[in-house]
């Protein structure tokens, strides 16, 4: 079993330093849920949305690259929807990939984005078991340039 760890320390009002076992970090603030004015970083709420996007992100890019598709750009947008009564967890999780390059095949592009939703983003797959995850692609064909 692999082990990760991390470690949350408390600033100020409701602000927080998150730090990673691999040495990085990041700021979280509840303040956008109180009278402050002044945010200063994502709700932990927020980064979970970003913490599937961009793992779902890393497993396409990696899945299309395996897959020999000329990618020039992945975008990956999340449009959650949270229950109303604490606690306040993710009802429902909307995905939108929009993935840019040279003669990339739909067929394989909604495939790695299936392979990374269902079987190796560990984010998705943890929160499939309570969420409602659903997903679309969109693909943007770069323009082929002729030099001749």
């Amino acid at each position: 079993m692999t082990k990760m760890t991390s470690k949350v320390t408390w600033v100020s009002g409701l602000r927080f330093i998150a730090g990673s076992g691999s040495g990085h970090g990041a700021i979280m603030d509840g303040s956008q849920t109180s009278s402050s004015t002044e945010v200063l970083g994502p709700s932990p709420m927020e980064m979970v949305l970003m913490g599937l996007g961009g793992c779902s992100g890393i497993d396409v890019m990696h899945i299309l690259g395996r897959m020999r598709q000329t990618v020039t750009g992945c975008k990956v947008e999340l449009e959650g929807e949270r229950a109303e009564e604490s606690p306040r967890v993710y009802k429902k999780i909307h995905l939108i990939y929009t993935i840019s390059g040279n003669n990339l095949s739909q067929q394989r592009v909604e495939e790695a984005v299936r392979l990374s939703n269902e079987n190796y983003c560990s984010v998705s797959v943890m929160l499939n078991a309570s969420v409602e995850l659903t997903r679309e692609v969109k693909i943007i064909q770069d323009p082929v340039v002729n030099l001749g």
